[in-house]
């Protein structure tokens, strides 16, 4: 049975139109519906359905404002590659809920490979970022081992 038009979908049955839908508002978060709608060949009422019902479904989870680190005071950008001490589920799952919480924190990236995490980190000085790895990495009992690589330019790419 097909799925009306404002039925929330699972990811997997998503259509050309919703994959149509995704990709536009990747590339322009900002697009108006109509712009959005014409852009992909359906009905303003259809567009603004759909891409409520791709909101519902988790498929858009949110829109934000990318804003220049240097603008609120933090220029300074880094990963920190994070190894820990265990890999019980519960340790991880611990790590990852701290370390989402602490300042600075961008991002946080779950890897493989021989560290475990890798954090996006921002600060304002060198000085603020190595008190950063040492007052709330290096003293984690569940941190192993650290290593943190400055970024000296960020390209957003188009997926």
């Amino acid at each position: 049975m097909p799925l009306a038009s404002n039925d929330v979908r699972p990811f997997g049955a998503l259509d050309d139109t919703d994959r149509a839908i995704l990709a536009e508002l990747t590339a322009d978060g900002r697009l108006p519906n109509n712009a959005l709608a014409e852009r992909v060949g359906v009905a303003p009422s259809t567009c603004l359905t759909r891409t409520r019902a791709l909101r519902e479904c988790g498929a858009i989870r949110g829109f934000h404002a990318e804003v220049d680190p240097a603008a609120v005071g933090m220029p300074l950008q880094a990963l920190v590659s994070v190894r820990l001490t265990e890999h019980a589920r519960a340790a991880v799952d611990a790590f990852r809920a701290r370390s989402v919480r602490l300042p600075g924190v961008v991002s946080v990236f779950h890897v493989a490979g021989a560290e475990d995490y890798v954090l996006h980190v921002r600060a304002a000085s060198a000085e603020a970022l190595r008190d950063f790895v040492l007052d709330h990495l290096a003293v984690d009992p569940a941190v192993q081992h650290t290593q943190t690589s400055l970024i000296f330019e960020q390209a957003r790419g188009m997926g």
